[in-house]
């Protein structure tokens, strides 16, 4: 009898051990698994210029050099951007939206499907034989005469409550009159930036996506000045429907209601917006 319990003691051991290290890997593998990883890396770039400093040079070689190389890459939907002031009471951009204008900056934003992709493209990108010749100008800028000031570049990482970039359709019809909105959340602590980003996957992202917001993508940023903090974009086929979004969620019981919870106290030390729309050649 006590042979027979002993046998019977050491199998239900082993099956237990099987199963929980069978639970252990399917964990390990859901957690690696394609599925489970999808989530985009965002490269958002700023090129300063210097006051009544010409963009020509700088807006060649993304156009004709750099966009088309990220799309021989496999990187879609590139998206370039100029800022512009933004009366909201009079609703009226400034320069008009689609007029010409000598910029102070120009964003770019670049998705990848991986941290990998950010790496080796970032790293290859400018030492690309084909890249050099589109644009020669760029890369033989004199000293007294440079293509931009700086570059200030951050590294995005997708939320899980919105893992892809999401392009609308007025966008991809590249209606005339679109705009854009990248505000940047900054928090005083870590904690309290994760506290903020769970406060959009709760329920921020889809409020905004209900109420017509069109959202594009939310990021965490893994890298870049003024961490820690989250940033997003948001827009609208014009500047009053995108307004007119805006003012509806500001009053939604669901973000009355958010808004107010004791856990989201305090995780949001600065919030900034800027207005941005498109170049000709952006690819958003």
């Amino acid at each position: 009898m006590k042979s027979t319990r002993r046998n019977f003691l050491k199998s239900s051991l082993a099956a237990s051990a099987t199963a929980a290290l069978a639970t252990g890997m399917s964990a390990r593998a859901a957690q690696t698994s394609p599925s489970a990883a999808a989530r985009d890396y965002y490269e958002l770039r700023a090129y300063r210029l210097k006051p009544d400093t010409s963009s020509a040079v700088l807006e060649n070689y993304l156009e004709k050099a750099l966009i088309p190389a990220l799309n021989a890459r496999g990187l879609a939907n590139v998206g370039v951007f100029t800022e512009v002031e933004v009366d909201k009471k009079a609703v009226t951009a400034k320069p008009k939206i689609g007029t010409p204008t000598a910029p102070v900056a120009i964003w770019m934003l670049i998705t990848h499907p991986s941290l990998e992709s950010f790496t080796q493209i970032s790293a290859e990108l400018n030492t690309d034989a084909t890249v050099q010749a589109a644009a020669p100008e760029f890369f033989r800028t004199p000293k007294s005469n440079p293509a931009y000031d700086r570059v200030d570049t951050w590294l995005l990482r997708a939320f899980a409550g919105m893992p892809k970039l999401a392009v609308p359709a007025f966008s991809k019809n590249k209606t005339p009159s679109r705009i854009f909105e990248l505000r940047d959340y900054e928090s005083h602590s870590e904690e309290r930036a994760i506290n903020k980003m769970a406060m959009f996957n709760d329920g921020e992202i889809s409020l905004m996506q209900d109420l017509g917001m069109s959202p594009v993508f939310f990021g965490q940023a893994l890298a870049g000045p003024n961490l820690p903090h989250l940033r997003y974009i948001t827009c609208g086929p014009d500047l009053a429907t995108h307004l007119g979004n805006w003012k509806k969620f500001g009053p939604d019981p669901r973000w009355v209601k958010m808004k107010d919870q004791p856990t989201y106290k305090d995780n949001t030390s600065k919030n900034t917006a800027r207005f941005i729309v498109p170049t000709a050649y952006s690819q958003i």
